[in-house]
């Protein structure tokens, strides 16, 4: 059945803005490193970082007749996310498509299709991740489904999940777990910080970390000049 869901329970608007702050690898960290969508699916800018709410999209290949759909249910802060039911890397989103998101609070876009109109899409500063870049068009002209669980570059993702992404790429965070794993990943961040400093002041990272002991236990041993 191909349907069309109109509304659904979003995530708290003050955890996507606290997660978008640590950024994708402290959450995919503090996550117990769950979530991250496959390397293939890459930013087309450099520098942002964004993080919202999941409008899901499922699409056949090649036709974008759904995401126009989708926009008429997204709220200011979501994410649109386009998965396709079998591989496609045609330019499913462009320039046109974008407008009309960002007319309607979308800050942002993750597609394990193709995208299209990449200068444009810089230019205007809507961010984009995306499988492939091609200058394929699309049809309209099959039916899918907005707001269900779809699978997108090899993670579940479900319509009001936490999505974070910047230049390490995106990761998924389900709605139900996203404030435990930003109490997790401030945690992870305090920690980082007071290494940030020790490391600063000259500390080796072999000493902070203490793998001395790992070294002598792998059998490396130090010696002074070239071997022998």
């Amino acid at each position: 059945m191909n349907v069309i869901v109109r509304d659904f329970p979003r995530a708290d608007r003050a955890l996507v803005e606290a997660l978008v702050l640590l950024g994708v690898s402290t959450v995919h960290e503090a996550d117990r490193r769950r979530g991250a969508l496959a390397t293939a699916v890459r930013p087309i800018q450099d520098g942002a970082r964004v993080a919202g709410t999941a409008v899901t999209v499922c699409c056949p290949p090649g036709d974008n007749l759904m995401i126009h759909a989708a926009i008429e249910t997204c709220r200011p802060g979501d994410i649109v996310v386009v998965a396709t039911t079998s591989p496609c890397t045609d330019g499913m989103v462009g320039e046109l498509l974008a407008t009309s998101m960002r007319a309607h609070g979308v800050v942002g876009l993750v597609t394990d299709a193709g995208v299209r109109d990449v200068a444009e899409l810089r230019a205007m500063g809507f961010p984009v991740w995306a499988r492939a870049v091609s200058p394929q068009g699309t049809v309209k002209a099959s039916a899918g489904s907005v707001n269900v669980p779809v699978v997108c570059a090899g993670q579940l993702v479900n319509p009001g999940d936490v999505v974070v992404a910047d230049d390490d790429g995106v990761v998924v965070v389900p709605r139900d777990r996203a404030a435990a794993v930003l109490a997790a990943g401030q945690e992870r961040q305090a920690n980082e910080d007071e290494k940030r400093t020790r490391l600063s002041a000259g500390e080796l990272s072999v000493d902070m970390y203490a793998l001395r002991g790992v070294l002598e236990g792998l059998g490396v041993t130090y010696i002074d000049g070239p071997p022998e």
